[in-house]
């Protein structure tokens, strides 16, 4: 069985994002470890980081960034609905 997938995201000024799952549950996903790895060095320009958008169920940036979608699922911390 898949993880449930991103349906919202809101990207956040300290390089969380605010998650919204397909199940309904909501989690925060922090990104602050993957800013100095390869590709993901370029979030670190909080504009660009911001410009993060859900497609196909997972997290983007406009240059070829994303995230796991399981990963995403699996390592964040839940909050309340």
């Amino acid at each position: 069985m898949l993880n449930p997938r991103v349906s919202h995201a809101i990207p956040a000024d300290d390089y969380c994002l605010q998650l919204v799952f397909s199940n309904g549950e909501k989690g925060i996903y922090d990104c602050t470890s993957l800013l100095n790895s390869g590709v993901f060095q370029e979030l670190k320009t909080l504009t660009y980081f911001k410009q993060a958008k859900v497609s196909a169920g997972t997290i983007t940036w406009t240059n070829q960034q994303d995230i796991c979608p399981d990963t995403l699922y699996l390592d964040s911390r839940k909050v309340g609905n």
